[in-house]
Parts: structure tokens; C-alpha cells; sequence
């Protein structure tokens, strides 16, 4: 692990500053950049001022050879305790635009730090559909792109028609939505930064929108643990019949007993199974006990290998993030 005043460190750092017109800090505890609250410090936090922020902050990285993952709302992630001994780009409060590229045919372009309820609101009351049932999902467009997150029955794969990029290394790139496999929870993006998006929407009556929105709000807050930190979904639903039916992640959890599983402060959900909530003051190690234990008994009991949604940052788990 390299150490946090190494020589390489030290000019990068320097280098952020100097090229970057946003935001970068050393040393930066994560929890707070994360739903669950849980986190180690990140060597260094950098957040964009914009995309030619992230294009300069992507070729420093390789320049000094350090690690780096992208950061949204961190509502998909578990960080480390150790934290991450590298770059967090965070993609937030300065790539927040969103307008219509023509009003007539429903092309919205979009900046991947937008939350996504938030899109889901504007978009509804202009009378516009293809979103609104993303209003639970506590992500940023970044990161639903990245991702390809979903839910009752809308996904970004469905309405997502151009991509911008910043690859590795930094060159900046706007690729159709066609280019890109979009896989269930991935759309199969690797090794780039989302910036920005167009999405086609369709017509449809603002109040028919209104009451999508909240009969789906009003699923999420009965059904979910929405208000308690926590990252969302933690696995994957399978993609094969369990015993003859479809069978949700969360329901084979439920049926393996697993409900109010609690290790140190992180327990499974008693409202849903396929939530692992922070119950105070829980740390990444007590989550992934929990992790752990789950896919042991679901495998036990279902032969089935329950993949995960959540991001691992960091320590020994590290990899992309939301």
C-alpha cells in the first residue's frame, strides 16, 4: 500500500491543484460521501469543476500511476475502513445541468452528478415519461448510467441514447447508447468516467406521471428502509428460475431465515431482505460479515450463488464504484 506522503503523492496533489479548477483535499474520510456512513479516508478527494476537470484529473492519475474510482452519491458502495489509498473523483454539485435538447422530441441532456429522483421529479411535471419510477433510486445519473440502475420495470439502458466519456488517460469521448452491451445492474462501461448523457423520453399526462410517482414513493417507503443508512440493493437478483419460479434476491434471503440478521451494527433489513442496514455505528467489516454469511446460507439452502450489486472500495475489496 503506498503511503499517503509518498514523493509520487505529493506531485500529484500538486498537479490537481495547479490543473483543476475544482475542488481537492487530502485525507478525506468517506463516510460522509456515503449512504451507509461508513468509510475510511481517501488519500486524495478531487471534485470537478467539469468535464475538462475530469479529462485533467484522469491523465494525472496515470501520469503519477495512482489508483482511482469515481464517487456519486456513494449510494451503491461499502468503503473500506482502512479507506482508499488512491484518487476519489467525485462526481457531484458542479455536473448538475439538465435541459431539454428539443422539447419537441423529448431529448433531454443530462449531467451525471444530477440525482436521479431529482430528474425524476423535473421530468414528470414537464410532462415527460421514462424516469419516474426511478424516483427511489438514491443514485446520481452518473451512476445509473455506469450501472444501468432500474427499477419497476424502468431502466437507463431504455431511455439513454448518447454517452460522454472521459477515458483513461483523459481524452474525453461521446459514444452512442448502442455501442454498449447494458447488462441487468451493468451496462458494461469500463475503465471511463460518465459525465453527461442525452436520454429520449416520451409524452405523456403530467398527472398520470404525478400519481406513477407517488404510488412508487409510497412503495419504496412501505417496502424499504429508505431513511436508515444503508446502500440499496445489496445482490443482484439471479437470472435463472429457483425450483421452477423467479425468485428476487430479497426472497430467498427472506426464506433463508435471514431477516434481523445482525453482526456488530449492521443488520439484514426487517423491512426488506435484500438490504443490509447500518444500525449505528457499524463498520464496512461488520456489512461484509453479514455479506458473507448471507450468500453462505442462500447457497446452502438454494444451490444458488447470490452475485453482488454493491461496489467494494478499498482495503482488500476495492473496485468501481457508483
Amino acid at each position: 500500500m503506498r503511503s499517503r506522503a509518498s514523493p509520487d503523492l505529493k506531485g500529484a496533489v500538486e498537479a490537481f491543484r495547479s490543473s483543476l479548477a475544482g475542488d481537492v483535499q487530502i485525507d478525506v474520510p468517506l463516510a460522509r460521501f456515503t449512504t451507509y456512513r461508513i468509510g475510511g479516508p481517501a488519500a486524495v478527494l478531487v471534485e470537478p469543476a467539469s468535464p475538462n476537470d475530469v479529462a485533467a484529473a484522469l491523465e494525472i492519475c496515470v501520469d503519477y500511476g495512482l489508483p482511482w474510482v469515481a464517487l456519486g452519491f456513494g449510494s451503491n458502495v461499502l468503503v473500506a475502513d482502512a479507506g482508499y489509498d488512491g484518487v476519489v473523483i467525485r462526481i457531484g454539485k458542479y455536473l448538475k445541468h439538465v435541459e431539454a435538447e428539443s422539447k419537441e422530441a423529448g431529448l433531454w441532456s443530462v449531467g451525471a452528478g444530477l440525482p436521479t429522483p431529482r430528474l425524476a421529479r423535473l421530468s414528470a411535471e414537464a410532462g415527460w415519461s421514462g424516469v419516474q419510477r426511478l424516483i427511489g433510486v438514491p443514485g446520481t445519473i452518473g451512476g445509473g448510467v455506469y450501472m444501468n440502475a432500474g427499477a419497476h420495470g424502468q431502466d437507463f439502458g431504455q431511455v439513454v441514447r448518447r454517452i460522454d466519456l472521459v477515458r483513461l488517460g483523459g481524452g474525453r469521448e461521446t459514444i452512442g447508447a448502442d455501442a454498449l452491451p447494458w447488462h441487468y445492474r451493468d451496462a458494461g462501461i469500463r475503465d471511463a468516467i460518465v459525465v453527461g448523457c442525452s436520454m429520449q423520453l416520451a409524452r405523456a399526462p403530467v398527472l398520470e406521471l404525478k400519481e406513477d410517482i407517488r404510488k412508487h414513493f409510497r412503495w419504496r417507503q412501505r417496502g424499504t428502509p429508505f431513511n436508515e443508512p444503508c446502500c440499496g440493493s445489496v445482490f443482484r437478483n439471479p437470472n435463472r428460475p429457483i425450483a421452477g419460479e423467479r425468485r428476487t434476491a430479497g426472497q430467498l434471503i427472506d426464506a433463508a431465515g435471514l431477516k434481523g440478521y445482525t453482526q456488530g451494527g449492521a443488520q439484514v433489513s426487517t423491512k426488506h431482505a435484500n438490504y443490509i442496514v447500518n444500525i449505528g455505528h457499524s463498520t464496512a467489516a461488520d456489512v461484509r460479515r453479514v455479506i458473507d454469511t448471507v450468500r453462505e446460507r442462500v447457497r446452502r439452502r438454494f444451490d444458488v450463488d447470490l452475485r453482488l450489486e454493491v461496489q467494494m472500495v478499498g482495503g482488500e475489496v476495492g473496485g468501481a464504484a457508483d
